[in-house]
């Protein structure tokens, strides 16, 4: 496969080519050895895109990044796990620096969404968007705050 230009988002994060997804940074490790052999790549480090089971290697400082498969050792410990949605109590959440927060559900990182007036859809009002809430991109869910309280909980919309 060719060299791949990795792109930054707003928060100056880069971004997966493929799916769009943040991609996490992962320090060069230690000289190991395969098949007998020095691998010097495992020094190298390189962004980690756990939803396509990729990892990207930049080539010689060039901005460039090589594309690999992510091993099979390393892609089960960033497999998504999906919690059922009755299996979810009410959970404090709290926006971090970046205005996100980890979901419950899955462990994604999930957008908050700020209250909104209600808006006029196909001639019907949607009061959906006119509380603050939660919103993951990967597994879908919703978290709506309880009344008068600090805490969220899984909603269908």
């Amino acid at each position: 496969m060719g060299l791949i230009k990795i792109e930054t988002n707003a928060s100056k994060k880069k971004v997966c080519p493929t799916c769009g997804s943040e991609l996490r940074y992962a320090e060069g490790g230690a000289v190991t050895v395969v098949n007998g052999k020095v691998d010097m790549d495992a020094t190298l480090p390189r962004y980690i895109c756990d939803k396509c089971g990729v990892f990207y290697r930049e080539l010689l400082n060039s901005g460039f990044y090589n594309v690999f498969d992510l091993p099979e050792s390393e892609r089960k410990q960033t497999e998504h796990r999906k919690i059922s949605t009755g299996d979810i109590p009410p959970t404090k959440l709290k926006r971090e620096a970046d205005g996100k927060c980890a979901c419950p559900r899955c462990g994604d990182r999930m957008d908050f969404v700020e209250a909104g007036p209600v808006q006029i859809v196909d001639g019907k009002p949607d009061f959906s968007n006119t509380m603050d809430h939660f919103v993951c991109p990967y597994c879908k869910s919703v978290f709506r705050k309880i009344a008068g309280t600090d805490f969220f909980q899984w909603s269908e919309k």
